[in-house]
């Protein structure tokens, strides 16, 4: 199975910028699409982005619509969610997840995940 390690969470005031990296190691990071989730506390974990295997379908939830953007980098294994015009609303843990081939919105879809890195935007 693949490995993932999230980075790049921290500290950001709103309006600003952040980009999360997640690295991929162990298996064929082509075979699989990468997401991204959020948990904020007291919270469910809800849905962000998604990108197919080839990085050429992207689904986004609502809420980052127009301000979050995912990617992935074929010859680093690793999978990126830029995220513009923070919120204090956006503040939560991020997780990078990943399931083989099919892109999905949907957490029970995802049978691999990253240890999460926190994001938190003050106001």
């Amino acid at each position: 199975q693949v490995q993932l390690v999230e980075s790049g969470g921290g500290l950001v005031q709103a309006g600003g910028s952040l980009r999360l990296s997640c690295a991929a190691s162990g298996g064929t990071f082509s075979n699989y699409a990468m997401a991204w989730f959020r948990q904020g506390p007291g919270q469910e974990r809800e849905f962000v982005a998604v990108i197919s295997r080839s990085g050429g379908s992207t689904i986004y939830a609502d809420s980052g619509k127009g301000r979050f953007t995912i990617s992935r980098d074929s010859a680093k294994n690793t999978v990126y969610l830029q995220m513009n015009s923070l919120k204090p609303e956006d503040t939560a843990v991020y997780y990078c997840a990943a399931r083989f081939i099919v892109t999905s919105r949907y957490s029970y879809d995802y049978n691999l995940w990253g240890q999460g890195t926190q994001v938190t935007v003050s106001s």
